[in-house]
C-alpha cells in the first residue's frame, strides 16, 4: 500500500509504452503502478515492502514470466495477475499452474483490470462469524486464523486457495455449483471460462490430499461443481471424479 493508502501494484512487462499508459490509466482508478521490465527486476522488486498486488506479463526477456511466477510463489502469497497475449488453454492453464491467482489478456481495459486487482485484494479471510475450526477429514481449516493444519502440520495455500477451500468446507459437504465458487472467490463472471476454477482445485488438492489423483477431501460431481467429502469407504461417492481433466 503506498504511503496515501493506495493500492501500489507491481507492472512487470518488457514494453515501456504499456507501462506508461497503463499507469496513468490506473492512477486514475486509485491505483499507483511501479513497472519493471525484465523478470531480474521483478523478483527484486516484488521482495521490497509496500508492493500489494503483482501485474506480470508472460513473455519477458531473461526469466520468463513463469519462472517469476514460481519463484514468487515459492517465497510468498502475495498476489499475482498475469498478463497474456493469448487466451488459449495451454498459455492460461500453464500460468495458472505456475501459481497466478487471475488472468487478463491483452489488450487491457484499465477499468476492468482495476476491478480485477480490487477483487482479488478484497480476498482476505472468511467473516468473522465463520466457525473457528472446520474439519475435512484429516485436515483442519481455521477461518480466523487463515490457517489449514493435515495431521497438525501447516500447509501453505496461497489466499485464493485458502479461500476455495474456506467456501467448500463451510458448506459442510453440499455441492457447490462452479458458478457460486467463481463469484464468491473471484467476485466476477467468466462467461462459462472453468479453467480457472479447475486448475485451482488440482492445486488445492495437491497440498492436501494424501493422493492428488484420489481425492477423497475435494469431489467433483460431475455436472455440478464441487463438494467436501472425507477420507473412509463413504469417501468415493457417486459422481465424483478423479482430479485429472480438464474438470478439476
Amino acid at each position: 500500500m503506498s504511503e496515501h493508502g493506495r493500492t501500489r501494484v507491481l507492472l512487470v512487462d518488457d514494453d515501456v509504452r504499456i507501462g506508461r499508459a497503463l499507469g496513468l490509466a490506473l492512477g486514475d482508478e486509485g491505483v499507483d503502478v511501479d513497472a519493471v521490465h525484465t523478470g531480474e527486476q521483478a523478483l527484486v522488486s516484488a521482495a521490497r515492502p509496500g508492493v500489494d498486488l503483482v501485474l506480470l506479463d508472460l513473455m519477458l526477456p531473461g526469466i520468463d514470466g513463469l519462472t517469476v511466477c514460481r519463484r514468487l510463489r515459492e517465497t510468498g502469497d502475495l498476489p499475482i495477475i498475469m498478463v497474456t497475449a493469448r487466451s488459449d488453454s495451454a498459455d492460461v492453464i500453464a500460468g495458472l499452474e505456475a501459481g497466478a491467482d487471475d488472468y487478463v489478456t491483452k489488450p487491457l481495459v484499465a477499468g476492468e483490470l482495476a476491478a480485477r486487482i480490487r477483487a482479488l485484494l478484497r480476498r482476505r479471510r472468511p467473516t468473522p462469524a465463520a466457525p473457528r475450526r472446520i474439519t475435512v477429514g484429516d485436515v483442519e481449516l481455521r477461518p480466523d486464523e487463515g490457517t489449514v493444519l493435515r495431521d497438525g502440520a501447516p500447509v501453505h495455500l496461497t489466499r485464493t486457495e485458502f479461500r476455495l477451500f474456506a467456501e467448500l468446507a463451510a458448506a459442510g459437504g453440499r455441492i457447490v455449483t462452479r458458478d457460486e465458487l467463481l463469484s464468491r472467490v473471484w467476485g466476477y463472471e467468466y462467461h462459462g471460462d472453468t479453467r480457472l476454477l479447475d486448475v485451482h482445485v488440482r492445486r488445492l488438492r495437491r497440498k492436501i490430499e494424501l493422493d492428488p489423483d484420489r481425492p477423497v477431501l475435494v469431489l467433483t460431481v460431475r455436472g455440478a461443481g464441487y463438494k467436501v467429502g472425507g477420507p473412509g469407504p463413504d469417501a468415493a461417492l457417486p459422481g465424483a471424479a478423479p482430479a485429472s481433466g480438464r474438470g478439476g
